[in-house]
């Protein structure tokens, strides 16, 4: 695992409904390997990988004119988070990484690695009038709402 990113699992017991069609899985399948997909299962039980990327408090809220986004990741540069808007959906990623500074850790609850938060935007933004800042710990991320647009009726 790289230094400084940190991954996580979790224990999610499994439906009645679930257990049997895990059952018939592993016995019709007829692959070699059945464990060895995403998540690991053990009748009843099934162990569900999460992705070591963390997700930063994340705020966001509307005026009348403009969605914006607000996202506390404290120690970085604005250099170092990428900021995108895709088929709707807003992007932050960004890595901040461990010093490595620290013997031992006697409390730890700064999370380390890459991150990402995604937000699904509710109606279409000026695409070409996004700002985002950085400043203090905090990226600010401000969307103008698009405006309807209005059409001449000739006659």
């Amino acid at each position: 695992m790289t230094p400084g990113v940190y991954s996580s699992s979790k224990v999610i017991r499994m439906s009645e409904k679930e257990q049997k069609k895990e059952l018939q899985t592993l016995i019709f399948s007829g692959e070699e390997d059945t464990w060895s997909n995403e998540s690991v299962r053990s009748f009843g039980w099934r162990i569900q990988k999460r992705s070591p990327l963390w997700r930063p408090p994340t705020d966001v809220f509307e005026t009348e004119d403009a969605f914006i986004v607000v996202v506390e990741v404290a120690g970085m540069r604005g250099t170092e988070i990428s900021v995108t808007l895709e088929k709707g959906m807003l992007s932050i990623r960004g890595m901040r990484v461990d010093t490595g500074d620290m013997k031992a850790y006697h409390q730890m609850e700064i999370a380390y690695g890459e991150f990402e938060t995604k937000i699904k935007m509710p109606r279409k933004v000026e695409k070409d009038q996004i700002e985002a800042t950085y400043s203090d710990g905090f990226l600010r991320v401000l969307m103008p709402k698009k405006k309807a647009k209005s059409i001449q009726i000739e006659g």
